[in-house]
């Protein structure tokens, strides 16, 4: 059997968008299945587009994710390094000597017309309804073959596409797929400076790095006849194709930030978890023929295929992304979440030095089971350590309640926590089971006591348990937010008379 060799192939000119990174992970995935071989290789070829720091983001993209590569550009902790020949801008001799055997066979020429005749032939074309593309007029053009190799470099050379036949190749996700050469136009596969393009870089290297499967997006479907007849020319066995569904946003049109998309990064920089943003990668696109849709990594290697990757569009739903994410979070054990918590409470000015391990560890567990991104703990929690004080006094009032009785009810609570001597250990189990013997013996139900209690001590109208809140601001905080609220309240009704 042949050994299963799959490659991420991006072009260094931005960070890594979601559409990049759901490639590379669907070839891994495929290669960690088969116990295969995954490379990174870095497509540089069109040296206009290169952007700084590009590559440093690919690598670090893939290595939070969790994405391990086997060969290539790889990243391991802190050293970054190549290891072979995996950088195209690196390989123009290869290409070179792979053009000069194209030029040898007639399989090539090179293409000496300028850009004002081919912006000409492009105007008329558009005038006369025709399909745009290079009209052929330098391919038949008698050259001597030292002319043609002085060429490499000074013009731009052409591929010589059969101009009349069927092309047709094996998609592993779409099936037969098949073009009339009649319809191709004659590509440049090596550029006057001396680049290949895409069309002859990655047929080359595809070849030379033994990679057994294609896998890319759906675009380049269009470009598959022209890299099948350079396989052709060549005389290799061509790799076995398959083209990825396109993402869509929620409206079913191209994918942007307004539908949440973004590069891989700002979804770390936003405190989502990698095993979170992977699980949603996974299934965009994919289907795993069963109603799970939580996997781990090590159950996604084990269930992925190709044939069961779609063909059509895949939907980024940024809700679907959220919930999986607060999922993974949830899950997070207590030494995980508080660990990872503590950046981000940083960042939201946490005074972490005013509590207790303990106390930090209630505060990450309140957010965690209201966040779907650690990005949003500090707006979750931050009301524990905000001095702002209640300025609605009518959310206080329970919608079974008076303004009146809840004024009684809130002095009956203030009095209550005044006179009351707590362990310094307080705990949730303790202070709730002393509230509910004291509510019980004055007759008030759950929700005359909880509600005003909540909102006094919260000062929010949807907040987490007022009992977890308590043993977080402690008592001396407790009874001066409930003071707070009862004179607030008090005000509020002499206002109202």
């Amino acid at each position: 059997m042949t050994p299963i060799r799959t490659r991420f192939a991006p072009s260094p000119t931005g960070a890594p968008h979601i559409g990049n990174i759901r490639t590379a992970l669907f070839a891994w995935l495929f290669a960690k299945h088969h116990q295969g071989t995954f490379l990174l290789r870095i497509e540089d070829t069109d040296q206009a587009r290169l952007q700084k720091g590009s590559l440093e983001a690919i690598i670090e993209s893939l290595h939070w994710l969790g994405i391990t590569i086997d060969e290539g550009i790889i990243a391991d902790g802190a050293e970054k390094g190549l290891h072979g020949p995996y950088i195209q801008s690196q390989r123009l001799s290869t290409y070179h000597h792979h053009i000069l055997r194209l030029l040898e066979t007639g399989d090539a020429y090179p293409c000496v017309c300028t850009k004002e005749r081919l912006e000409e032939l492009k105007k008329q074309q558009k005038t006369q309804g025709m399909p745009p593309g290079y009209d052929n007029a330098c391919r038949t053009r008698d050259i001597p073959i030292q002319e043609k190799i002085q060429s490499i470099g000074a013009y731009p050379i052409r591929l010589a596409m059969p101009q009349q036949g069927i092309v047709t190749f094996e998609d592993s996700i779409r099936g037969t797929v098949s073009f009339d050469l009649a319809l191709e136009d004659d590509p440049i596969i090596l550029k006057s400076d001396g680049f290949p393009t895409y069309h002859l870089a990655s047929v080359v290297d595809d070849h030379e790095m033994n990679i057994s499967h294609v896998i890319r997006g759906e675009e380049w479907i269009s470009s598959t006849p022209k890299h099948s007849v350079l396989y052709q020319a060549f005389g290799w066995n061509q790799p076995v194709f398959a083209h990825l569904p396109m993402i869509l946003g929620s409206d079913r049109s191209k994918l942007s930030k307004r539908h949440g998309a973004q590069s891989v990064l700002e979804y770390q920089q936003q405190g989502y978890l990698p095993q979170a943003l992977m699980n949603f990668l996974a299934l965009l696109g994919w289907n795993p023929g069963t109603d799970q849709e939580i996997f781990s990594k090590d159950e996604l290697i084990n269930t992925f295929s190709l044939d069961r990757v779609q063909k059509s569009p895949a939907i980024f739903n940024t809700e679907k992304l959220d919930w999986i994410s607060h999922h993974y979070i949830t899950t997070l054990s207590d030494t995980q979440l508080l660990k990872t918590s503590l950046t981000w409470l940083k960042q939201a000015e946490c005074p972490i030095e005013r509590y207790s391990q303990d106390q930090l560890l209630l505060i990450t567990k309140i957010a965690q089971q209201r966040i779907s991104a650690f990005s949003k703990m500090g707006e979750e929690v931050s009301y524990l350590w905000n001095t702002t004080p209640l300025i609605d006094a009518s959310i206080l009032i329970n919608q079974k309640s008076s303004p009146e009785q809840t004024l009684v009810i809130l002095n009956a609570i203030y009095e209550f926590f005044h006179q009351n001597t707590f362990s310094d250990a307080l705990t949730i189990e303790t202070l709730s089971h002393s509230i509910e013997q004291w509510r019980e013996k004055q007759g008030y139900s759950r929700g005359e006591i909880l509600w005003p209690l909540r909102i006094a001590v919260t000062r929010l109208k949807n907040s987490p348990g007022v009992y977890e809140t308590i043993c977080v601001i402690g008592l001396e905080e407790t009874i001066a937010r409930i003071d707070q609220g009862r004179k607030l309240l008090k005000k509020f009704l002499n206002h109202s008379t």
